[in-house]
């Protein structure tokens, strides 16, 4: 820990009975700690007046985990540590798990990592609340990011402080510990899970985590961070492989040589093609990528299949589109200025372009999807053929 320049914060409020043993527990591994006291009304400052080692910060109002943490996290950094490994003070998270952290930290090359210990949840003594809760975070921990976890919740980490530093979060309460570590995986930081020993049967242990106000909390975070995924982190990740890898190679890798199977691949063009072609105009990308995640398609192919309406082709596309509404409801098309006021043509052709423009795209979404399932399949057998030769 001290190669590593690594502390451990101990955020705490109204735990006094379990704070003590947290305290020693931590002590034995190392002197390097520091308390924060989030505005405790019970004990809590007599029983820290005991450890005048530690580095300790009261705060005068209960103002939540989050905040808590950020102001443990601005403390450490002051003080010279790189990294810091948070534990709770009621007593769940074992102590003797802190070299654990350390251990899988020394085998991270880059050190650009966030580790979250992940609890065994079909443990007999975890509540079915915290198993639910658990999962329901894992899930929308996926959706914003594209990585699973076994473990989002889990107050036992540790956390790369330098990384972290210049990025701006909003939160303050329990949610903080989901935003932290969702903007920490679109920043590039490698979230992961390591196991650790975990306990809820203990008498004197107090949980604050209120299930109804924090969930909702929770809830319209996950809810945020989605549209923030969809509408900008996923396009521009996307874009950057784009840029970064030419279209040529990014076909030739991402599409020819992911290991999806042809029928996958082939079902992750159609959808993009369906939505690039449909007439969902400003909402293509958003669409698309919340589909592939829906139904577990590929996102970078079904995003690069959506672009067969880029700037360019938009005009055929139109045009397309209106020829073939009008074939399909027999209507003439007509444009003229006077014939739109007097018999609302403009709202007629409207309703022939929607028409048309779902049309054209199930029908090149049909036909392109399965020459690409065609194509792919062959390419399939191909490359297998001359790995087996």
């Amino acid at each position: 820990m001290q190669q590593l320049k690594c502390c451990v914060i101990v955020p705490t409020f109204n735990n006094d009975r379990t704070l003590k043993k947290v305290l020693d527990g931590v002590l034995a591994h190392t002197p390097n700690v520091i308390v924060v006291n989030d505005g405790a009304t019970d004990n809590t400052t007599a029983v820290l007046e005991a450890y005048p080692q530690l580095v300790q910060i009261h705060l005068e109002k209960n103002s939540g985990k989050g905040q808590a943490l950020r102001v443990g996290f601005k403390k450490a950094l002051a003080l010279g540590y790189h990294f810091a490994i948070t534990i709770d003070s009621d007593g769940q998270h074992f102590p003797e798990d802190i070299p654990v952290f350390i251990n899988a930290l020394a085998k991270e090359p880059s050190k650009k990592v966030l580790l979250i210990g992940a609890r065994n949840m079909q443990q007999s003594d975890v509540p079915g609340r915290s198993s639910f809760g658990n999962r329901f975070s894992n899930f929308w921990f996926w959706v914003e990011t594209g990585h699973w976890l076994k473990d989002t919740q889990s107050g036992y980490r540790l956390y790369p402080l330098d990384t972290l530093k210049d990025m701006n979060f909003y939160t303050h309460k329990f949610e903080f510990e989901i935003e932290v570590i969702v903007r920490a995986s679109w920043k590039g930081i490698t979230v992961k899970n390591i196991p650790i020993q975990i306990r809820y049967d203990d008498a004197d242990r107090v949980s604050h985590f209120r299930p109804i106000l924090d969930f909702a909390r929770i809830s319209v975070l996950n809810t945020w961070l989605v549209i923030v995924a969809l509408v900008y982190i996923k396009p521009r990740d996307l874009l950057r492989k784009f840029k970064k890898k030419g279209l040529k190679r990014f076909l030739y890798e991402d599409l020819l040589h992911n290991q999806d199977s042809p029928r996958k691949k082939a079902f992750s063009i159609a959808l993009g093609i369906f939505i690039g072609l449909s007439p969902l105009w400003g909402f293509h990308t958003v669409i698309v990528i919340f589909l592939a995640l829906l139904f577990k398609l590929n996102k970078v192919i079904a995003f690069a299949a959506s672009n067969i309406s880029f700037p360019p082709f938009i005009p055929f596309v139109l045009y397309l589109s209106l020829q073939a509404g009008a074939w399909i409801t027999g209507r003439e098309l007509n444009f003229s200025i006077s014939e739109i006021d007097e018999n609302f043509e403009l709202i007629r052709n409207l309703q022939t372009y929607i028409i048309g423009s779902l049309t054209l795209s199930s029908l090149a979404a049909t036909v392109l999807g399965f020459l690409a399932y065609i194509f792919l399949t062959i390419f399939s057998r191909k490359k297998i053929a001359m790995h087996n030769g």
